[in-house]
């Protein structure tokens, strides 16, 4: 079934439809959630609101608009977005220097501008070379493969490391990432 297919079964209350949206987007909610650094903060709070913004998208879906996957995105960012920005308050100061990590993901969007991919491209080559230069070989390997949505455990397995190594060269490649695009800015 398409997801617009099981949209309408799923407003109806559909456990199983309900389910299977779920597991088709729990990996796209993990990656938005991912492009977002909280300094203490963690990214386990930013994937519950992307779900929120699954089960809002559900709900106010019309087929009449574009295909559910690019509204779902709309409403899983802003939802993440606007949970971040709700943060910002004394009481969540860990939550004060959000970073996107990455801006573009050509999954969800059918109209993608040539020229504006080609800038996304060169930015995205320049930042990478920025941070293979900054970070160490393991953070560089680590962070690349987080940010592609393996979680710490697939790293560490990959890499063939321990769990505690990749989840603090993660932890490093952050801080350092946040303090190479606040020298550029």
């Amino acid at each position: 079934m398409t997801d617009e297919e099981l949209v309408p079964l799923c407003r109806a209350g559909d456990k199983n439809a309900w389910e299977e949206l779920y597991l088709r987007y729990k990996p796209r909610v993990l990656k938005i959630a991912r492009r977002f650094f909280l300094s203490g903060g963690e990214t386990e709070d930013l994937v519950q609101e992307g779900m929120c913004g699954l089960y809002s998208a559900v709900n106010g879906y019309n087929q009449s608009r574009e295909g559910f996957p690019a509204y779902a995105y709309s409403c899983i960012r802003n939802r993440i977005v606007d949970a971040v920005k709700k943060s910002l308050g004394a009481k969540h100061s860990a939550l004060n220097n959000f970073l996107p990590i990455s801006e573009g993901d050509e999954e969800w969007t059918s109209r993608v501008n040539p020229e504006d991919e080609l800038i996304f491209s060169e930015d995205k080559r320049e930042l990478l070379q920025s941070m293979s230069k900054a970070l160490s070989a393991l953070e560089f390997k680590a962070i690349v493969m987080y940010i592609d949505g393996m979680t710490i455990a697939e790293i560490s397995s990959a890499l063939d490391k321990n769990f505690k190594s990749v989840d603090n060269a993660i932890n490093r490649a952050k801080h350092k990432i946040q303090t190479l695009i606040s020298a550029e800015k």
